[in-house]
């Protein structure tokens, strides 16, 4: 038998945007298995729960992470109305949706330069943010913030969009389209691009039901799921939502699910600003979560099922809160795909998961 070398990996490398950090176990340069470690940037946000009240906390949950800080704000927010049970308008809910699948542009854009960046395609990386600034442009003129957006509130949301604002983000989302498509090209069928993704990292079907992965990370493996299915908040006003689903289960098929994603948010966008209704944007919220009361609420986050709950003790301040994030369970499954594979391929491996190590450790 060979020898066995264990390398550490990470926390920090040059290629990966997170610190992530695995013992690989490495024979003949194949990883014949990878021992994660988490817990290097815990902060302890959610005991924060005692010392700030329920409707002030929907700003921490924004901190969590600065790429997935909308979702965390609306699933939290979510959470607290399932609590109470507070409906909130209509309006709110389509703006809800737009903003988040902005988010989820976002993020797929910012993942898909990091990506470009771990091949050494520097300028392909310079045009992927390129786009992404028009959405944080945008962000900008309707939020006042880039990263933190302090748009959702328990009840509804902060600010409201004019209908030709809406048209007008349409439009530019549109215009991106022809300059996105010429990025896909060289994601989706450059030779050099295939050559590392394509048959590495794999996660058949079977394995991705076995370890319970979640967003393109178990789309890539053929499995339709995503909680946008069950027509939560505005996504319920949808027509015909199917989800971006690969068969090929390696780096590549997650490489093109989130490529696919940005043009199907692009569409859910457009349809969500053609159905918009008139109205109000925010519920008055009064009083506190009942004690003993429970609630919980599931999220589709650029990266996958984030599950929440909250638990209410008759006061202003909540007695728990919890979130599972995407990245706490894709973890195992990105261990298993990583074994088998050379030891040059794993900073790529890694990437294609997206791994939120914020959202994780929080």
């Amino acid at each position: 038998m060979a020898d066995r070398t264990v390398i550490p990996f990470g926390p920090q490398h040059p290629v990966l945007p997170e610190p992530v950090h695995l013992d690989l176990v490495i024979e003949d340069e194949k990883v014949i298995e990878a021992i994660p470690q988490v817990g290097f940037i815990h902060r302890g946000l959610e005991k924060l729960v005692e010392k700030r009240d329920y409707k002030s906390f929907v700003y921490i949950t924004e901190r969590i992470c600065g790429i997935c800080a909308f979702g965390h704000s609306l699933g939290y927010s979510e959470t607290i109305e399932a609590l109470m049970a507070v409906e909130v308008p209509p309006r709110a809910l389509f703006l809800r949706v737009i903003w988040h699948e902005l988010s989820r542009i976002h993020s797929h854009l910012l993942w898909m330069g990091c990506l470009a960046d771990g091949f050494g395609y520097e300028n392909l990386f310079m045009q992927c943010w390129r786009l992404r600034e028009r959405v944080l442009d945008i962000f900008e003129r309707t939020t006042g913030g880039r990263v933190i957006f302090s748009a959702v509130n328990v009840g509804g949301v902060n600010h409201d969009i004019s209908n030709e604002d809406l048209r007008g983000i349409v439009t530019i989302l549109e215009d991106m389209k022809d300059e996105y498509q010429v990025l896909l090209k060289t994601f989706l069928l450059d030779k050099s691009v295939l050559s590392r993704l394509k048959g590495v990292g794999v996660l058949t079907k079977e394995k991705a039901v076995e370890y319970g992965v979640v967003g393109p990370f178990v789309r890539a493996s053929g499995i339709p799921d995503d909680i946008r299915n069950f027509g939560y908040g505005g996504y319920g006003y949808l027509e015909d939502f199917e989800p971006v689903v690969s068969d090929d289960c390696d780096g590549h098929a997650r490489c093109m699910v989130r490529a696919r994603e940005v043009l199907q948010s692009i569409d859910i966008i457009k349809e969500m600003v053609s159905k918009i209704p008139d109205g109000e944007i925010m519920t008055k919220v009064k009083g506190s979560p009942a004690d003993g009361s429970k609630a919980v609420s599931r999220l589709e986050q650029p990266r996958g099922e984030s599950f929440y709950y909250a638990k209410g003790n008759g006061t202003k301040f909540l007695e728990r809160f919890r979130i599972r994030t995407p990245t706490s369970i894709n973890i195992p499954g990105m261990v298993f795909a990583l074994q088998g594979c050379d030891l040059a391929d794993v900073p790529l491996n890694i990437l294609t998961i997206d791994p939120c190590i914020s959202c994780t450790e929080r």
